[in-house]
């Protein structure tokens, strides 16, 4: 029933499958029906910084336009009049006229002032008894008036996913009461020149688009699954080889030409399955490309009934056989099934179909374990429930270690783009779960906000008090972005509100001013900060602090400003260092933490963490580690990024 109805947790895990089968069978290129005209850093360094003049925009579409291609979409908004050059709105309008050209139309959660009537779409027959549950959007945006007025179409440029990887996108969606089609779609009705477009449906999800001879199937909300292939440069074509004339007339004639941005902080770049991140682009490309190979990804309406009877049917077969036969085979059992199921859905992802492996290989492994637990009971009951009680605390404990982790952020991918300051942090729990945490987030565009906790006590207990800390914290930060003082003493009335065990706190906070290197910290009962100013070596912080949190009502914390000059860095610990022991149980110390961050002045963060972390360990050699450890690096690179 869970795997039929699909609930969030398996919808996640289906979904993760799926990108799977998509990195062990990537799309092949057959045919190359799309060209991409990338605006790119050597068009930008030929006509200057983007935006352009829209005569210039114009100028592109001619030079394209000359060689007469099928169609051209251009995946960028002109949304705002052209101020550049008198009459500049009107040249890019000529331009398009004739040409075949298609725009593009965002799709808004709410409505523009600007466009409060509904935008101008290709027209979209939907023959269906039921009411479709396409992608709705309240709002929209578009270029200007006079721009959008000379397009030959217009088309749908969104796409949105919860987790930020493109899988599929609305085909067709509703913008009011009006169905607009995707950027991709209206440029094939553009080039066959084809009045309108038609939506047969014939129930669940046997939903397909008519378009012309070309029939393209949908799931029931208007989404279409993209099976994406390899980012290829192959496909691109830069925009300034089209304004110097190198490009041959033949490599756009009749093509599907596309016009989007690529150059690096233009910031569109969208992630695949196949664990990429190509230009939003691309993924119009991708779409036609599947269209012309009819490589088609659909996921049947039972299909989540499907996967429920493959783990039904694993199940019966496991009740059934596997306490009449030995341990081995019943492994091998386990091992068909499971084979069965992945190679099966892998076959199916072959010849176009979703069918996910996941949820049915997890249910049938946990009917095996099941069916292998009441076996083992009828032949010794007591040693069976201590087994069980061993696995179960094991499992529950891993899985918290999971969790707990996946908590944490990963600073280099969450600031991987920022080049005015860098971030490392680590974390190693002393047993499966701890106490410890970090996290690091932008309050706004210039602010950082970091901080490093350890909760009293080690374990379970100390791990569930952790996420309750962390995430009020975090809370109360977004709330109030610029004194560190004040969120930990909010944070501090607020976690110690249901704080029955009596459990603290320590906890450092800062908010770094990305643009001047102003770093404010508030320290409540933690190890004091090592800070590294340029040219000199690193030294402990001696900032004043105040206790944990949870332990004086109402503390009235304050924060202390360090003002970082770039290249300076700001190293957050733990307990879990200066107490680390060696076998001997010697103590390695604050003034250790020093020595080994002595040669490390104009060190990255990531070279800082792991010295002292590597350090830490060949201290404490084969002895256990007695707490966790904790390590946060931020360094200010300058307002210009250039540190």
């Amino acid at each position: 029933m869970l795997v039929g109805l699909e609930p969030l947790p398996l919808a996640a895990l289906r979904d993760a499958t799926f990108d799977a089968y998509q990195r062990l069978l990537p799309r092949s290129r057959g045919s190359a029906p799309a060209v991409i005209v990338e605006i790119d850093e050597a068009a930008l360094d030929l006509k200057g910084q983007w935006p352009w003049p829209r005569t210039v925009v114009a100028e592109l579409i001619r030079g394209i336009g000359a060689a007469r291609p099928a169609a051209i979409g251009v995946d960028l908004l002109f949304v705002e009049p052209d101020r550049s050059t008198a009459g500049a709105d009107q040249s890019l309008a000529d331009a398009l006229q004739g040409r075949n050209v298609v725009l593009g139309i965002a799709g808004l959660e709410r409505r523009d002032r600007r466009y409060p009537f509904p935008p101008q779409a290709a027209p979209v027959r939907i023959g269906s008894l039921r009411d479709l549950p396409l992608r709705k959007f309240d709002g929209h945006l578009q270029s200007r008036p006079e721009i959008n007025k000379a397009a030959a179409g217009r088309g749908l440029l969104s796409a949105d996913s919860a987790d930020r990887i493109v899988r599929r996108v609305p085909f067709v969606a509703r913008i009011g009461q009006v169905v607009v089609p995707a950027l991709s779609l209206e440029m094939l009705r553009v080039a066959a020149d084809v009045p309108a477009l038609r939506i047969d449906d014939r129930g669940g999800e046997r939903v397909q688009l008519v378009l012309g001879d070309v029939t393209v199937p949908l799931q029931s909300d208007g989404t279409f699954y993209v099976y994406f292939g390899r980012h290829d440069p192959g496909r691109f074509v830069s925009a300034a080889d089209v304004f110097s004339g190198k490009v041959a007339p033949e490599i756009f004639a009749g093509k599907l030409v596309l016009i989007g941005v690529s150059g690096l902080g233009l910031l569109d770049y969208q992630a695949t399955p196949l664990g990429e991140r190509i230009p939003g682009v691309e993924v119009h490309a991708q779409i036609l490309e599947q269209i012309f190979d009819r490589t088609y990804l659909r996921r049947p309406g039972g299909a989540a009934w499907i996967e429920a009877l493959a783990l039904l049917v694993s199940g019966f077969v496991f009740i059934l056989f596997v306490p009449i036969v030995r341990t081995s085979t019943a492994a091998l059992l386990l091992g068909s099934a499971l084979a069965a199921v992945l190679g099966g859905s892998l076959v199916a992802f072959h010849v176009g179909l979703l069918f996910s492996a996941a949820a049915p290989a997890v249910g049938a492994l946990l009917f095996f374990g099941a069916t292998v637990a009441a076996t083992l009971a009828e032949a010794d009951r007591q040693r069976r429930l201590l087994r069980e009680a061993q696995a179960r605390v094991a499992g529950e404990l891993e899985a918290a270690r999971r969790i707990q982790m996946g908590l944490l952020p990963s600073p280099r991918e969450r600031f991987a783009a920022e080049k005015r300051f860098s971030v490392a942090a680590l974390l190693e729990p002393a047993r499966s779960v701890g106490g410890d945490f970090y996290d690091c987030f932008m309050l706004d565009d210039d602010k950082l906000f970091f901080v490093v906790a350890d909760v009293s006590g080690k374990g379970l207990a100390s791990s569930l008090f952790m996420a309750l800390s962390k995430a009020l914290l975090k809370s109360i930060a977004l709330r109030r972005g610029d004194d560190p003082a004040w969120m930990l003493a909010r944070a501090s009335k607020e976690i110690n509100r249901d704080n029955r065990e009596s459990l603290f706190v320590t906890a450092l906070a800062g908010v770094l001013d990305a643009k001047t290197g102003r770093l404010a910290v508030c320290n409540a009962g933690h190890e004091p900060a090592v800070v590294c100013r340029a040219g000199g070596t690193p030294e402990r912080s001696r900032d004043p602090g105040g206790p944990p949190l949870c332990v004086i009502r109402e503390y009235p914390y304050q924060s202390v400003v360090h003002t970082l000059g770039p290249g300076e860095w700001f190293c957050v610990i733990t307990d879990g260092v200066t107490e680390a022991m060696d076998e001997r149980g010697t103590l390695y110390g604050g003034p250790r933490v020093l020595e080994t961050l002595g040669p490390l002045q104009s060190a990255s963060p990531d070279a800082v963490i792991a010295a002292l972390n590597d350090d830490v360990r060949r201290f404490a050699g084969s002895a256990e580690q007695s707490d966790d450890i904790t390590l946060l690096c931020v360094r200010w690179n300058g307002a210009a990024g250039g540190g």
